[in-house]
């Protein structure tokens, strides 16, 4: 009797255990005028360890009408390659790198090369696109693939049911707002991120944030807003504009618009969209929705 007493007991614990590590980025209840919504803090990178995602957001999803998506990469192809390639590469006649100073275009060839990336290779590519593939390089030293990213996988789940894929935003609208900041922003930006890949700031803090995901570690990301509040670089001035102010609002009027209309929905962005005083949930809170943290 008293083995099978163990084997039980044992199992109940393993299956404990294993659902609070699997709890991985932030996970919100909202609620409005009889509606719930779940709001989930996804990355756009991952690994096949990532899955299944735990109990809660996999019966979230199971029971969700939509899902909303800041895109929804799959649907058109084409149009994401159109999109980058009106809004990512210099203009037929544009000097592009050419057009640089000397001085200016040899530091940052030179971090580049440092780099393993060839100058001539990716000199069609207007400095924010070049970033976005920087940026996916360093994920991948770290072990994380953008084709096991949350939100795909998502996706991926919802095609496999009954789950209609809504997007927040367009790929247009992102390559659009990316390729229209001010040529001179883009150069600062590039120069100021090659600075920080060389010193090992850049994958020092693009780890600290999976690693706050994968706990879903809410001190952890609490001092991941907080510095972002306060960082004064180019590139923090970049992402509070970019993520906080010109896409968080416009965010949080179609949650908010989900929440009316639908019950169970579930929408998936990623973190950075849900941290400090201008993230989602505190946005909706002042649309007048309750808004609980689940993990």
């Amino acid at each position: 009797m008293r083995r099978p007493i163990i084997v039980v007991f044992l199992s109940l614990f393993l299956l404990a255990f294993q659902s609070v590590a699997a709890e991985r980025g932030a996970l919100f209840k909202v609620t409005d005028k009889g509606n719930t919504l779940y709001l989930y803090g996804t990355i756009h990178a991952g690994r096949a360890d990532f899955y299944p995602l735990e109990p809660r957001i996999r019966a979230a999803m199971a029971a969700a009408p939509t899902l909303a998506l800041e895109i929804d990469v799959a649907r058109d192809p084409a149009a994401t390659a159109a999109a980058f390639q009106q809004h990512g590469l210099f203009p037929a006649g544009s000097p592009g790198y050419a057009g640089l100073p000397p001085e200016r275009r040899l530091r940052i060839e030179t971090a580049l090369k440092k780099q393993g990336i060839d100058p001539a290779a990716v000199a069609p590519m207007k400095p924010w696109m070049l970033l976005m593939m920087l940026a996916v390089a360093d994920l991948t030293r770290l072990g994380y693939h953008p084709e096991l990213g949350v939100d795909h996988h998502l996706a991926q789940l919802a095609r496999g049911g009954k789950t209609r894929i809504a997007e927040l935003e367009s790929i247009q609208y992102q390559a659009a707002l990316l390729g229209g900041l001010p040529m001179d922003e883009q150069w600062d930006l590039l120069e100021e991120s090659l600075a920080h890949m060389a010193s090992g700031r850049q994958l020092r803090e693009a780890r600290e944030l999976f690693d706050a995901y994968e706990r879903a570690d809410q001190a952890a990301l609490d001092r991941i807003a907080r510095r972002m509040e306060a960082d004064d670089s180019v590139g923090g001035k970049f992402l509070r504009r970019i993520v906080w102010d010109e896409r968080n609002e416009p965010m949080a009027d179609k949650v908010a618009s989900l929440l009316a209309r639908e019950n169970n929905a579930v929408v998936a962005v990623g973190l950075l969209h849900l941290l400090g005083k201008k993230g989602l949930p505190e946005l909706l809170r002042q649309r007048g929705a309750k808004v609980e943290r689940v993990y």
